[in-house]
């Protein structure tokens, strides 16, 4: 079983790609950016507050399903600078209740729209 996700209250995904896809009990959550999905603006004033905007989207995909931060099992972290790690890592942290996902963060060239963090996520129904 394979079922598209779409929320209104997640950014609309820019590019031939969709924002998650649920298989079975895992939830695939594409990567997100710093968009605001009602004005569709960047929210980049502050690396912690773009990181925030992300974190707000990754969960408004997550609740459109029934999951949450506690189902995430694995999450991928693009970072245009290595320099934003610690403000990334202070804001991420305050998601989760203390059983944090595998996870990985790459420094990259680019990202989407010159954003500064990007995060992708796979959940797990348990």
């Amino acid at each position: 079983m394979k079922k598209i996700i779409t929320t209104e209250n997640s950014p609309a995904p820019i590019g031939p790609y969709s924002q998650a896809v649920l298989a079975h009990d895992t939830l695939y959550i594409s990567g997100q950016i710093a968009i605001d999905p009602v004005s569709g603006k960047i929210i980049d004033k502050s690396i912690e507050e773009e990181t925030h905007q992300v974190m707000k989207n990754l969960k408004a995909v997550l609740e459109s399903t029934g999951y949450s931060f506690n189902n995430i099992v694995k999450t991928s972290i693009f970072l245009s600078d290595m320099d934003f790690f610690t403000g990334v890592n202070q804001v991420y942290g305050q998601y989760f209740d203390g059983e944090f996902p595998a996870r990985e963060t790459l420094a990259v060239k680019t990202l989407p729209k010159n954003v500064n963090v990007e995060i992708s996520a796979i959940a797990v129904k348990f």
